[in-house]
């Protein structure tokens, strides 16, 4: 049996570290160049550093993305990049165009690459051709199911990695290589730019009536066709484990820190039980459910894991996220009776709030006191975002703990 790393994103250096203390095996992050979330924070190479010396410091990897398709303009300040990522050394290089596949081969040929599923990877000969060429793992296209995914394992060698999203937002498009945004919008998804119109809402108009718009399904003056479910796998570990896939993937480097706290614990205590003891996993699925719904998400599917999947893998009336908890903050430090945060959304005094920590657990817990940091003034509550606050709770909080509140 193969144990697969769990692999998360992070957008920036605290969702980052949020990623490493819940449980992540890798983290893969991207520059402010060359990466396919142009929107997301991202890392200068200054924070990058940081970055990576702080997973290392855990025992975690850090992989970087660089898998735009690349102009020709793009080529002279993509090797610039790759000297510069050459002196902060990632643990892998994850690469789209064979153009800077050449340029990472040339300027750090010890660099281990790893081929991003952009580069449409169906079968186990283009996992060959990649493995021939120097690459170490390739991730594969969403659109291939378990039995696909055993197969390659079995025809590509022993120590080359399989890697494959698990959780989070599908793309309308195959392996994510879309024009849509490029079309309606002047962004080109394949730069990093994408606008997300497969989450729009449209409606069908022909060309001799003008104004005048027809449902293409049966609702209101519209439908969200484009507007795929969630990706969710927390049911099938032991499918994924038993496929052979390396490293599980969760999509999401815009995502919040709650967003990334609550998947990667909750995947972490999945495969961690179900190798621990299957009944255990088992067991535990209801729990794993629970908490795995308590960041956003678009409802959920398998995709295309256990067959193509039909039109109940999309959301037709709205583009919209279940939301069951909003995310106040995280502790940065602690000291004497208070906690200390950069407030996200509002709470006031008196609130019954929970404390998520790393270790699974949830804690309730009424807020005491909130405190301006700066000023020391105490308030009644907290209106106003990326305020820094001092918190008494009455329950203890440690450093990385998230604090969230139940939606109404």
């Amino acid at each position: 049996m193969r144990k697969p790393e769990l692999l998360i994103p992070a957008g920036n250096l605290e969702t980052l570290k949020t990623a490493v203390i819940y449980g992540a095996d890798a983290v893969y992050i991207g520059g402010e160049a060359f990466s396919l979330r142009a929107k997301a924070d991202n890392f200068d190479i200054d924070t990058m550093k940081e970055a990576i010396d702080f997973a290392h410091e855990h025992g975690v990897k850090v992989y970087v993305t660089a898998n735009i398709y690349a102009h020709n303009n793009d080529l002279p300040k993509a090797e610039e990049y790759i000297e510069e990522l050459a002196k902060v050394r990632p643990d892998a290089l994850i690469i789209s165009d064979p153009a800077i596949f050449t340029l990472v081969k040339k300027i750090i040929p010890d660099m281990e690459i790893h081929i991003s599923t952009q580069m449409n990877n169906t079968n186990y000969g283009t996992f060959n051709f990649w493995y021939g060429l120097g690459a170490k793992r390739v991730v594969n296209a969403r659109e291939l199911s378990l039995e696909e995914i055993k197969e390659i394992r079995k025809n590509i060698p022993e120590d080359m990695e399989i890697e494959s999203f698990v959780h989070g937002a599908m793309c309308i498009s195959y392996s994510g290589r879309c024009l849509l945004s490029s079309f309606m919008a002047g962004r080109d998804a394949n730069q990093g730019a994408c606008t997300h119109p497969c989450r729009w809402k449209y409606s069908l108009m022909e060309e001799k009536r003008p104004g005048e718009f027809y449902p293409v399904e049966e609702n209101e003056r519209g439908t969200y066709i484009f507007n795929s479910k969630d990706l969710c796998m927390i049911e099938h570990i032991p499918e994924l484990i038993d496929a052979g896939i390396d490293s599980l993937k969760i999509e999401g480097r815009m995502k919040t820190q709650l967003y990334v706290a609550t998947v990667a614990r909750t995947y972490r205590r999945a495969i961690d039980d179900y190798l621990k003891n299957p009944d255990l996993y088992r067991a535990n699925l209801e729990q794993y459910k629970e908490e795995i719904g308590k960041c956003t998400y678009r409802e959920f599917t398998t995709g295309f894991y256990f067959g193509k999947p039909g039109e109940d893998a999309q959301i037709y009336d709205n583009n919209t996220y279940v939301k069951n908890y909003i995310f106040l903050g995280s502790v940065s430090e602690t000291g004497d009776e208070y906690c200390y945060i950069e407030q996200k959304n509002k709470f006031k005094k008196g609130d019954i709030i929970e404390i998520m920590k790393p270790d699974f657990s949830n804690v309730q817990t009424e807020v005491l006191g909130i405190y301006d940091r700066e000023s020391g003034e105490e308030q009644e509550s907290c209106p106003h975002s990326k305020q820094k606050l001092k918190l008494k709770l009455s329950e203890k909080a440690e450093k990385y703990d998230i604090l969230r509140v139940k939606a109404d």
